[in-house]
């Protein structure tokens, strides 16, 4: 599959904000603390409907949680 775009995620800061350890945010949204820690690393892409409960746990809009940057072409085309 062809990649597009690097992702870097924000749930460390907006869950920082609310004061909840990456325990407690596995707990609110039902996943594994390993998971949180994983998309917290960008080692792991949730699905949508995780983003969207990662999201309103944490009273974010799920653009300010999931930063997308179109991926810089590697080799330039003359």
């Amino acid at each position: 599959m062809d990649k597009r775009y690097d992702m870097d995620t924000q749930i460390h800061v907006w869950r920082a904000k609310k004061r909840l350890t990456q325990q407690e945010l596995a707990n609110l949204v039902g996943v594994t603390r390993q998971t949180i820690m994983q998309i917290e690393r960008n080692r792991y892409n949730p699905s949508l409907m995780l983003a969207h409960t990662i999201a309103d746990v944490l009273d974010a809009n799920i653009n300010d949680l999931f930063i997308l940057t179109p991926k810089k072409e590697e080799f330039a085309t003359k």
